[in-house]
């Protein structure tokens, strides 16, 4: 199971709230040429933070971005519907995911079955429920259909894929050379140090 020390936790949380801010679009500190990194925050929480407070922080946080939004840029409106409340299991699906990954982690080739698994349910279910509730719930469409919704699906799901893994890519590669840091660092064992 991965765990790490609390000043690690705070460091990546701390990393972790400002990349949500920076890349959630529409609001007042949006980088516009970043891809969203949401989903990517709350998978890689589940994963990296071990407090209970984590995932209803972020969801916190992302009601905060959201309600700048709604009151700051005109088009937020047509996000902000009924429907907003299938992000809580939406975003909740990605931590868990997170989570369940972070209990079969190790430091090798073979963890890379386990978070891409973890990963591609979690993104799923993510989908199904944010996209799923807007489409048929938000009172956006006037006539829905399964096979609309699969066309539109067919559409906009990679690109969510896309930013998810080009963020979570990152995070690996970061992940790695800092483990292999932290192992050279180590003093062996039986070794005598003057």
């Amino acid at each position: 199971m991965l765990t790490l020390s609390l000043r690690y936790q705070y460091l990546i949380g701390t990393l972790l709230i400002m990349l949500m801010i920076t890349t959630r679009e529409y609001h007042f500190a949006s980088l516009h040429s970043l891809p969203g990194a949401s989903w990517a925050v709350f998978f890689l929480a589940g994963i990296y933070l071990r407090s209970d407070w984590a995932l209803p922080g972020l969801l916190a946080l992302t009601w905060a971005l959201d309600a700048s939004a709604y009151f700051t840029v005109a088009e937020s409106e047509f996000c902000l519907t009924a429907a907003y409340a299938f992000l809580l299991p939406a975003y909740s699906a990605l931590w868990a995911a997170g989570r369940w990954f972070a209990k079969r982690y190790q430091f090798s080739w073979r963890a890379l079955v386990p978070l891409f698994t973890s990963l591609m349910i979690g993104a799923a279910l993510c989908e199904l429920l944010s996209s799923g509730g807007f489409y048929f719930f938000s009172g956006q469409f006037t006539a829905t259909t399964f096979t609309e919704f699969w066309q539109r699906e067919l559409h906009y799901f990679p690109l969510y894929l896309q930013s998810l893994l080009f963020y979570v890519g990152i995070a690996a590669l970061l992940h790695i050379v800092f483990a292999l840091l932290r192992k050279t660092q180590q003093p062996k064992i039986g070794t005598i140090s003057q």
